[in-house]
This record gives structure tokens, C-alpha cells and sequence, in this order.
């Protein structure tokens, strides 16, 4: 009786195992047809941040070293400072085509981004304080195009900027990179207030939004026969200076502020060689702007 009741557990063992391994199996089955219909009614994947800047075919890849949110706003992309309220970097490809074309409308639609994760700066941060609301990507960079000059109106793309810096030395910069963008072809610009130079207060009662005590821009051409960069970095006031005289290296406005522009871009011996000088004679400079700038555009107010 032993035995058989010890046969008979044995048979009883493995219908229970062949039984749990059919239930285990329907399980799985069960589970991927779930994960499956889950998958294919949830669309495709969110997209990360971009990685690079697409044009004409080209990928153009974006600063490094910062913590920002990236945000692409199609035609320019930018890396939102939420302790600043303003983006620590503008990048975008200015081309001698798209300046050409006709100009859409201005109608400084200054508004909040909706793009930016915890809420960026408002219109009534600037109300009052003596600041003009200064844009990082120009409007008139993206004026052949509707859509895309409008955005330069989010306030993630403005920093605060004193008004005769923003009307005068800064609007000359900005002109001049247009003509330089003309004759050249297309510049890859980067823009955006130094950082690490500190802040010279806040405005704004709920944002608090960080005014730079200056700003950079930086311009790669990487078009032969003449490849070339160049650099700037310009307290946030009034200046009187020729803007030749705040022209530096590349290399230079990276240690000024911890970024890493150009990363990956092109073979290293390029970026050194394009990084480490900077030739004025190969950006030629207006005096008749200088001129206006010095007698009239420093007289806003």
C-alpha cells in the first residue's frame, strides 16, 4: 500500500506541475497580448530633447556643458535656466536666403512659453522694470517666416536688457551678424546671457527673473573657401566702444561661460584651429552703424 499510495502521489505530482505550467503559460500569453494592445494604442514614443540642429540635410549639433531644458521651437532651440527664468543658450542657422525673402508682420506678441516645464517668466515680470524685454533669437533673424518669428516672442527666448544696450550696441551686433550672414551664406549663432558673470538683481514679483550683467554671441561659418568663428561678450549697459573691442575667440567665451558651443560638431583640429582666434579683418564692422549707434540709437530712453 506504500508503494501505490507513493505511485500515486507521484502521478498526482506531476499533473499538478503540467497543470501549473499550462496556467503559467496562459498567463504570459495573456500578459504580452495585454503589453501588445497597450503599445499599439499608446502611439509612438514621446521625443527626448533634440541632439542636433537639422539643415539642408546637415546636422548641426548643440552646445554642451549646460543643465537647461532644450526646447525646439523649430527653426531655433533653446536650453531653458529655470533659476535665471531665460534661456542660457539661443542656437539656430541664419542663412543669406531666408533673410532675403520678404518680411512677415511684427506684432510683439511677448507671452509665456507654454513649452517650458515649470512655468517661464510672464509679461508682468517686465511691467515696470525698467528693462526692455530683449530677444535672444532676433525677430528679424525669422521675419521671411510667420510662424517662426512669432515664437521668438516667447519669453523664454528675452532676457531683461537695459534699454540702451538692447536699442543700441546689441542691435548693432544683431544687424551686423545679418550682414555677415548675407555675405557669407549661413552662420550657426549662439546667444545668451553669461551666466557665470552673476546677475545685477531680479525683477518681476513671482518669477524673479535674473538680470545678466552681460551677454555673448558666438558665429561659426563653416562654409569654404574661408571657414571662420568669432565671439562677443558685452556688459549689459550703455556703450560708447567700437563692437570691434568686444570681439574675442571662441575658446574665450567658453571659459567666460562653461559652455561647449561647437561639441562634436567638426574634427577637433578644426574646432581648435576655428576655436582659438578670432579675426575681426574677416568680419568687417560698420562704421556708418557705429556712427548711429554712438548718435543716436544710445540716446533711447
Amino acid at each position: 500500500m506504500a508503494k501505490l499510495r507513493r505511485n500515486h502521489a507521484s502521478k498526482g505530482t506531476a499533473a499538478s506541475a503540467s497543470t501549473i505550467v499550462k496556467v503559467s503559460l496562459f498567463a504570459f500569453l495573456l500578459l504580452a497580448l495585454v503589453w501588445a494592445f497597450l503599445q499599439w494604442n499608446a502611439g509612438p514614443p514621446l521625443p527626448g530633447p533634440p541632439a542636433t540642429i537639422d539643415y539642408a540635410g546637415e546636422a548641426y549639433y548643440l552646445p554642451a556643458g549646460t543643465q537647461g531644458q532644450v526646447i525646439d521651437h523649430g527653426g531655433f532651440i533653446l536650453s531653458y535656466y529655470e533659476d535665471w527664468e531665460q534661456a542660457e543658450w539661443v542656437a539656430y542657422i541664419l542663412t543669406r536666403a531666408h533673410l532675403e525673402e520678404d518680411w512677415t508682420k511684427r506684432d510683439d506678441h511677448f507671452r509665456p512659453d507654454p513649452a517650458v516645464r515649470d512655468a517661464s517668466a510672464t509679461t508682468a515680470d517686465y511691467r515696470g522694470s525698467g528693462y526692455d524685454r530683449g530677444h535672444l533669437a532676433p525677430f528679424a533673424d525669422f521675419a521671411w517666416n510667420a510662424e517662426l518669428a512669432d515664437a521668438t516672442f516667447y519669453l523664454s527666448n528675452v532676457s531683461p536688457q537695459a534699454r540702451q544696450f538692447n536699442g543700441g550696441v546689441w542691435r548693432e551686433l544683431e544687424e551686423l551678424t545679418r550682414d555677415w550672414a548675407r555675405k557669407n551664406e549661413r552662420l550657426y549663432v549662439v546667444t545668451g546671457p553669461v551666466i557665470p558673470l552673476g546677475e545685477q538683481g531680479r525683477i518681476g514679483r513671482e518669477s524673479r527673473v535674473a538680470v545678466p550683467r552681460a551677454f555673448y554671441k558666438v558665429l561659426l561659418d563653416l562654409d569654404e573657401p574661408q571657414q571662420k568663428g568669432i565671439g562677443f561678450v558685452i556688459p549689459n549697459a550703455v556703450s560708447f566702444e567700437p563692437l570691434e573691442n568686444y570681439a574675442l575667440s571662441i575658446n574665450a567665451v567658453e571659459e567666460a561661460t562653461g559652455i561647449d558651443f561647437f561639441a562634436e560638431l567638426m574634427p577637433q583640429v578644426l574646432e581648435d584651429s576655428l576655436e582659438r582666434t578670432a579675426n575681426p579683418d574677416l568680419w568687417p564692422f560698420s562704421k556708418q552703424k557705429f556712427d548711429r549707434r554712438v548718435g543716436q540709437w544710445n540716446k533711447t530712453k
